[in-house]
């Protein structure tokens, strides 16, 4: 950390995609409150997540990261987090399988509130009111009262972050996540959806663990069966909450955001010189960086220097979003550009926000195919560049919604409105995401 930095040095910095608070009390009352209480995570586990990234950019495991778009108090429910959870285990076990390396799993869950908005205002009707920014800020519901910027909300999320957190570290540590229980879903879902088509490689992967059960090597014996490491991630977009969580780390005397094990920098917030740089440079959780079309490889060089002096690995996670069709115009010079500095990052396909569309019926969307060929354009480029894929990142939840279309779930633009539930961006459902996760297997079966 630079002797220059401190938690609150964001502060004289410019700020973009955060609300102006119209009630200085309130905020200030929100701030001390989140201050005085515990973090959300620890110094000990975010190393741990470090270490393991680290084994990502050396190309010796594979990241999966997956979640909401943006988590909302309404949908909140202890069903909903199991059942992101488990089909974000189900993905993992079978890219596992198929990458022949541990996957470093990483939900977006317990604190992925804010949201950044391409135009301050929106319209409807002729009637003009603030975007909706998440509900860490003000509410989805189209009215001037609610549209207005509440700190107390950052308390209510806060709350409910810790309340994930806390189901996230029991199903991953109290035995829900034993791999032979994870895999009977995985079974059961092929075998009784049009996801079949898969079942093949579900088989194979059943044989294994007939296998390594008939050797020995059960979860009775062997507790890293029976137990996984999960962790949280964010966009660090709200600094005065990542601020208020902001703690030493008393065997070190470092720096934590501990809002979140992974907190990353969104695509409109990462100026060099712009408080949001600003806040994460000082802190020594990883950090990813999501790399969009305006990303220069001079912009990626500064960022790189600014945010990872050291060249630590782990530290750096680099999530490119570009659209289907055009990784190709803007991928290559950005791999270069870290390889001409010699960097150590993690590479990872956020095939979601490039892809977004509007249909003729008014919903927002993302096509199935599209999402597919960025991930496949994405793996081929790393494979001519001679550099590795590291990781896939999915906006995605457990429910059976019809969010985004395609896939074997065959969800068509008529249906749509079925079960739109999403507070802002479409997510793949949980089939859809299980098949990605299929077809990603396929991809890295090619790289060992």
């Amino acid at each position: 950390m630079s002797e220059d930095w401190n938690k609150s040095s964001w502060r004289a910095l410019p700020r973009v995609q955060m609300p102006d608070w119209p009630d200085k009390d309130q905020l200030d009352w929100a701030e001390y409150r989140l201050r005085k209480s515990p973090p959300l995570v620890f110094a000990g586990e975010v190393r741990r997540l470090k270490r393991q990234l680290g084994e990502v950019s050396e190309g010796r495991a594979f990241l999966l990261q997956g979640g909401d778009c943006a988590e909302s108090f309404a949908e909140y429910s202890a069903d909903t987090i199991r059942d992101t959870f488990s089909v974000l285990l189900q993905m993992a076990v079978v890219l596992t399988f198929s990458a022949k390396c541990s996957v470093v799993k990483i939900g977006r869950m317990a604190g992925q509130f804010a949201k950044p908005r391409s135009a301050p205002t929106e319209i409807r009707n002729g009637t003009e009111l603030p975007s909706y920014r998440g509900d860490i800020i003000n509410d989805l519901e189209f009215t001037a009262e609610s549209r207005i910027p509440d700190a107390n909300r950052m308390l209510r999320a806060y709350s409910q972050s810790a309340a994930t957190i806390n189901l996230l570290r029991a199903f991953s540590q109290g035995g829900y996540a034993d791999i032979h229980r994870v895999h009977a879903w995985t079974l059961e879902f092929t075998r009784s959806s049009e996801i079949r088509k898969y079942d093949a490689l579900a088989e194979r992967i059943t044989d294994a663990l007939d296998f390594m059960e008939a050797a020995g090597m059960n979860s009775e014996k062997i507790s890293t069966l029976k137990k996984v490491d999960f962790y949280t991630s964010h966009e660090a977009l709200l600094l005065e909450f990542e601020e208020a969580l902001c703690r030493v780390d008393s065997l070190t005397g470092d720096s934590v955001a501990g809002s979140g094990h992974l907190i990353w920098i969104g695509d409109r917030t990462r100026q060099p010189d712009g408080a949001h740089v600003e806040f994460c440079r000082g802190v020594v959780n990883p950090l990813g960086i999501k790399c969009g079309p305006s990303l220069t490889p001079e912009d990626l060089k500064v960022l790189l220097q600014r945010l990872n002096p050291d060249n630590e690995a782990g530290r750096i996670t680099l999530i490119a979003r570009f659209g289907r069709g055009k990784v190709a115009d803007y991928l290559p010079k950005l791999i270069r550009a870290v390889s001409d500095e010699g960097a150590k990052v993690v590479w990872a396909c956020d095939p979601m926000h490039g892809n977004t569309v509007k249909t003729d019926n008014g919903y927002k969307t993302r096509r199935f195919g599209s999402i597919l060929g960025e991930v496949k354009e994405f793996f081929q480029i790393h494979s001519a560049e001679g550099s590795y894929p590291g990781g896939v990142h999915f906006e995605m939840t457990g429910k059976d919604v019809t969010e985004c279309t395609g896939g074997v779930s065959a969800v068509s633009d008529e249906n749509l409105g079925d079960r739109y539930h999403t507070a802002c961006d479409p997510r793949l459902n949980s089939t859809q995401a299980l098949e990605l996760a299929f077809l990603v297997a396929e991809e890295l079966q090619t790289l060992r």
